[in-house]
Parts: C-alpha cells; structure tokens; sequence
C-alpha cells in the first residue's frame, strides 16, 4: 500500500484530555513511516477540510507534540459542524474528496462526540458512494460520557474529577457559614440528556446527610414540590443544603428548566440557567439565603486536577486509533472496556461506527436512588474509578505549562474556496 497522509480534527465542545489524544494520534502515526506520511490537523475541526485550511503537524518537534498531554482545549481548533447526508450536500462530500486528492490524504480520524462520530461515518462512505477510497476511524470524546459501546468516554472523568472536587470544597465553605449566611448552594454541571456529570458530584459525600443532599438528573423529571420539600428539610436537618443540578433537568413534559430559547450549531436546544431558575424557587417558596455558580467551560478546561485514569485512556484511544487505520480496519471507533471493577483493569476494544452515530448512552436507573435525588452504590463503583490517579501538568512560575505549537498552514492547492 502506497504510504498516504492523514488527516485528524477535533470536533464539538473540547475537554482537559482531547489534546492527549491528539497526541497519542501523532506520535503513534510517526511510529509508521511506511504507511503514513504527515498528519494533517484541521484548523478548527472538519472546517479545515472543507476550507482547505490544514495544519502540517510534521513541524512541530516531539517534545511540543508531548506537551499535547498535559494541554487542555482543542490545540488545533474545534468546531460545532455536522454534515449533512450525501444525498442532502453532495457538494460537501465534493469538496472534501477534492481537498483529501489535492493532499494525498488517505486516513481520517475524527475527535469527538455523537454527532462527530456520525460525521466520520459519512466520510467513511465516500469510497462506495463516490468512489475516493480513505481509511475512516472515530476517536471517542465527550464529557457528557453519552457515547454508547464504551464503558466511558475519555474527557468525562477529568469533568467528573473536578465536579467531584468542587462540590466537597463548596460544601465545606457553605457548611461553616450556614449559621448566620448562605443556607442553599446549587452547582449547575453540563449534561444535556444524560445525568452523569452531575452523578459525578455524589461522589463528595460519602455518609448520610454529607454533601450534596440534592442531585438533578436529566433522567427524572423535576417535581417542583418534591424538590423544595427535599431543601426544606435539609435546611432544617443539617443547616444548610448543597445541590448539584444538571443543566439538562427537565420537567415531565420535557421542558428544559433552563431552556434559553435558541438552538446550537447541531440542532439542540440551548441550555443554561438551571441554577438561577431553581434559586429563585427557593427564594420565593422558602426564603432561603442562597448562591449558585455555573461551572461552565470551567468543569471542561481543568487540566490542572486532570484524572490519571482519564489522560491514559485519552491518549490509548489515540493510539488506537491508528494502530486500527494502519492494521486495515474501517469505520470503527476504539473503545473503553471495563474488564474488573476492583481493582480497576481496562482494556481497548472496537465499535462500528454505523452504530455508535447518532446514540446516546443515559444514567442506568439503578444508579439513581429510589427518591431521585442521588446516586446508589452502583454508580459510585462505576464512577470511582474513573476519577482515580493524578497526573498533574508541569509549572511554571506557578502556573500550568501548556503546549506552544506553530500551526503552520500548508500552502493551498485548490483554486477555489469553499463558503460554509
């Protein structure tokens, strides 16, 4: 087989460990100079194929490409950008054949989510559907932890480890003023549909009656009365109540608590708001003194008190991806799979793309107790694991050192530009 280039993007929200799959893409296709010639990254996702706007990775030397691991963001750009069908857009599909001919591009791994998978499995069709043969494989990523076939997605237990985090030492600051200041704390975490990130935030408490007394998942509609009857008594139980609440709570009829009138780039409803929505029901019907925080990009960017478990699995599924694209396999995503809960042992598996497009792996409802506010013993076994190890960045002058790349453009071959 004629040695060919790759092309690798990063897609969707980027998480603390994306990079570090990005890193074990290219070192892991340096290791194969007889199939692959350079890696190309596309400048903000799968914008950079269709712009012709692609990053020649072979410039940077091996020690900057090494600090990819302890990088958070998307070091080459990220993008909210799905394809339409071939037969919806064929002149999407044109382009990318156009630009991968131009570049000798024979191999594309796709770094994201849901939708991005979806993506790597419509470019994978393009050798049957309009004859351009390229070796396809999606590597997983999301800190929603919604991508099915997976035991986790590499991105969420750095998320679950700061939301984790978080909650215990909010607690503790809420706990020693409650007596004559803030009586009601609300976290709201990411997760659209699925509850996992705020599962994660079970984990700070460990004992009845510890900390947070109230979790809201996507999966159990909100009852409005419950949930104030829940405040209520912890304030009077404990002094005080914390609450950590997915930005995907929803009611019964599937209206978003946080619903903000407007949709993303993929279609979904765009959220925030949850945790000012529910303190001011507390407000209103209890009286409570409260304060509430949004962790936002923050829960998504912190590399700082990354996972180990979630960087080595990052960067494996990397690796995977290419040992996979060099060994023959198609249209396939590598995955994470659980082989012991205790101790913890993990191995690499594979999932179709076909399959994994367009899914989306919920909360268990034998991982959320019986009343719907917190996480059963199962769950915790699942999560803790996942946040277990650190793998803290190298500093400098007291802050995190971060890969400083040269994202040098290669020149352009194609006469025309392309308009999104």
């Amino acid at each position: 087989m004629a040695i060919k280039n790759a092309f690798y993007a990063q897609s969707g929200g980027v998480t603390a460990v994306i990079n570090a799959s990005a890193c074990g893409v290219i070192e892991t296709a340096r290791k194969h100079p007889d199939k692959i010639g350079k890696v190309f990254a596309g400048r903000n996702g799968i914008l950079g194929a269709l712009k012709e706007e692609l990053i020649d990775t072979s410039l940077e030397s091996d020690d900057a490409i090494h600090e990819l691991i302890h990088t958070p963001g998307g070091a080459f750009g990220s993008c909210r950008y799905k394809l339409k069908n071939i037969s919806e857009n064929r002149r999407e599909y044109e382009r990318l054949i156009e630009v991968f001919r131009a570049h000798d591009i024979g191999y594309f791994f796709y770094n994201g989510g849901g939708d991005s998978q979806d993506t790597a499995y419509k470019v994978s069709q393009l050798a049957d559907k309009m004859g351009y043969p390229i070796t396809c494989i999606g590597v997983p990523k999301t800190v929603d932890n919604d991508l099915p076939f997976t035991d986790c997605c590499p991105g969420f237990g750095s998320v679950a480890k700061y939301i984790a985090t978080s909650t215990l030492e909010a607690s503790l600051d809420i706990k020693s003023m409650c007596e004559t200041s803030t009586k009601v704390f609300i976290l709201e975490v990411m997760g659209r549909h699925a509850g996992w990130i705020a599962a994660a935030g079970g984990l700070a408490g460990q004992r009845e009656g510890e900390p947070p007394h109230i979790i809201l998942f996507p999966e159990i509609p909100f009852d409005r009365e419950a949930f104030l009857a829940r405040v209520d008594h912890c304030v009077k139980e404990y002094g005080y109540c914390v609450i950590v609440a997915s930005e995907g709570a929803q009611y019964e009829d599937g209206r978003f608590l946080a619903d903000a009138g407007a949709k993303d780039a993929f279609g979904h409803t765009q959220l925030g708001g949850v945790a000012p929505a529910l303190a001011n029901m507390v407000k209103q019907a209890l009286g409570h003194k409260y304060h509430w925080a949004v962790a936002d990009y923050l829960q998504r960017s912190a590399r700082h008190i990354a996972s180990g478990t979630d960087v080595e699995q990052a960067y494996a599924v990397g690796k995977a991806a290419v040992e996979m694209a060099v060994s023959g396999k198609q249209a396939v995503m590598p995955t994470i799979v659980r082989e012991q809960g205790g101790p913890y042992r993990w191995k690499i598996g594979e999932a179709p793309l076909s399959e994994v497009a367009n899914q989306e792996k919920k909360m268990p409802i034998h991982y959320i107790t019986d009343d719907g506010f917190g996480i059963t013993q199962d769950c915790r076994e699942y999560l803790s694991p996942l946040i277990a190890g650190e793998s803290f960045p190298p500093f400098d002058n007291g802050l995190p050192r971060v890969a400083k790349l040269k994202n040098q453009l290669v020149d352009k071959k194609l006469k025309t530009d392309f308009e999104i």
